[in-house]
C-alpha cells in the first residue's frame, strides 16, 4: 500500500515492484529495479528515505528516521529479511543480514556485508569493504573480492524479480493436491491467467 502523508506523495520507477502488502508513505524515492516485499515498510513521514536504483529490501524490514533525517540506501544495497535501518546511509552493493539493526547516523561505505543479527549502534562509521558482525557489532575483517562476487550475483536475482513480478503474479486460490508434473501446472497458470 502506498501513502501520502502530509502533502508527500511516494515516488516509485515504474521499473520497480512494491508489494501490495508493504506500505509505503510519505517522502519516500524509490529508483529503477527496485524490489520492495510483502510486510516491508518504508515511513517517511518525519524524513525523507531514497531507494537507489537496484536495491531490494526484503519481508518484514523497516526503514525510518528521527526527524529531518534522510535515511539512504545507495545503488544495489541488499537488506535482509527483518532488518531494520533507523536513520541510516547504507552504501552502494552493501549487504545487511537478516535481523539486523542499523541505527542512526551509521555510515556504512560501499561494498560492505553486515552479519545477520548485528546491531550497529548510533553514529557508527565503517570504511568500504568492512565485514561487520555481532551486537554491539564491529568490523572483523575486509570484504573479499570472492565474498562481493557472491553478494552482487545474488543481488542480481532481486534486480530481475520485479518484471518477473509484472509478468507472472497473479493473486489465485490454492490447488488442494500438487499438480502431477511442470506441464500440468502451466496449464492451470494458463486457465488462471484468462
Amino acid at each position: 500500500m502506498i501513502y501520502s502523508f502530509n502533502g508527500f506523495i511516494p515516488v516509485v520507477h515504474p521499473s520497480s515492484f512494491v508489494h501490495p502488502q508493504a506500505c509505503v508513505t510519505g517522502n519516500v524515492i524509490i529508483g529503477k529495479d527496485v524490489y520492495i516485499a510483502p510486510n516491508a515498510v518504508l515511513r517517511g513521514d518525519w524524513g525523507k528515505i531514497i531507494v537507489e536504483d537496484g536495491c531490494n529490501v526484503q519481508e518484514n524490514c523497516t526503514i525510518h528516521m528521527f526527524p529531518g533525517v534522510t535515511t539512504i540506501l545507495k545503488q544495489a544495497a541488499h537488506i535482509g529479511h527483518g532488518a531494520v535501518i533507523h536513520g541510516a546511509t547504507i552504501g552502494k552493493n552493501c549487504l545487511i543480514g537478516m535481523n539486523s539493526v542499523i541505527m542512526d547516523n551509521v555510515v556504512l561505505g560501499d561494498e560492505c556485508i553486515v552479519g545477520a543479527l548485528s546491531f550497529i549502534k548510533a553514529n557508527e562509521v565503517f570504511e568500504a569493504r568492512s565485514l561487520i558482525v555481532g551486537n554491539p557489532a564491529k568490523k572483523i575483517k575486509d570484504v573479499s573480492d570472492k565474498m562481493i562476487a557472491w553478494k552482487t550475483e545474488g543481488t542480481k536475482l532481486y534486480q530481475a524479480l520485479p518484471q518477473q513480478l509484472y509478468e507472472t503474479l497473479i493473486e489465485c486460490k490454492p490447488l488442494t493436491e500438487e499438480p502431477l508434473d511442470r506441464e500440468d501446472q502451466e496449464k492451470i497458470y494458463q486457465v488462471w491467467k484468462r
